[in-house]
């Protein structure tokens, strides 16, 4: 298995044209980002709501875990037979799998602020929405990025259902290769994945350092060893 993998990376021919590594990344790519954007139009704004006012997060909660349960194959499958289109239905399937940890981790970042600290902002004269974003939401930002960060796992991962609908990526490997039992072909698709999995993951933790306030990031150092 090991030196057919190595074969097949060591093919010229694999990393060039529309079949190429390069392209199929940059389709697993677009994949991944149109699913995040939209999944963030749709979680975030709920998160922070739910989050803020303390409303509705047993719903949340629950539809949250509801949502998770579907299997994203099964969705994509479903949406494909309605809609006739192949790039809606796994845009569909992909943006049902993204939403819950990204909702999930901005209401638990927004719900987690010390109250003390919203008092103080209102005793300053911070009306609500100035509360939410002067304060709550920058405070929030590690769960909110943790939630983003797993949310693009495991969308890397699962956005090979793109090609069992017939569109490209990363799991045109996987198919093909299963459909002519190459291995190493499938080896090939799978490193691959895991591989621009953890390059994403490390690029976004950069971010989440640069964005999040540094008085945040030595709370959250502190509270962590204070658990320990």
């Amino acid at each position: 298995m090991i030196p057919e993998t190595l074969a097949w990376f060591g093919d010229a021919a694999n990393w060039g044209g529309p079949g190429g590594v390069p392209m199929r990344v940059l389709e697993h790519l677009g994949y991944v980002a149109l699913a995040l954007a939209v999944a963030l139009v749709i979680a975030v704004p709920i998160g922070l709501i739910v989050g803020h006012t303390g409303r509705g997060a047993v719903l949340l909660v629950g539809t949250g875990n509801i949502v998770r349960a579907l299997p994203t194959l099964g969705v994509v499958t479903l949406f494909f037979l309605l809609l006739a289109e192949s790039t809606p239905a796994a845009l569909v399937g992909l943006v049902v799998l993204a939403v819950p940890p990204i909702m999930a981790g901005t209401y638990a970042g927004v719900e987690a602020v010390d109250p003390h600290v919203v008092d103080a902002a209102s005793g300053v004269g911070m009306r609500g929405m100035q509360r939410l974003w002067q304060v709550e939401v920058p405070i929030a930002l590690p769960m909110l990025l943790g939630g983003v960060r797993n949310a693009v796992l495991q969308l890397v991962a699962t956005a090979a259902v793109a090609a069992y609908v017939g569109l490209g990526g990363l799991g045109r490997y996987l198919m093909d290769g299963l459909a002519v039992l190459d291995y190493g072909q499938v080896v090939a698709g799978a490193v691959l994945t895991a591989a621009l999995a953890v390059v994403l993951d490390l690029l976004l933790a950069a971010l989440q350092r640069l964005v999040v306030p540094r008085g945040v990031r030595l709370a959250e150092r502190a509270g962590t060893q204070e658990a320990a």
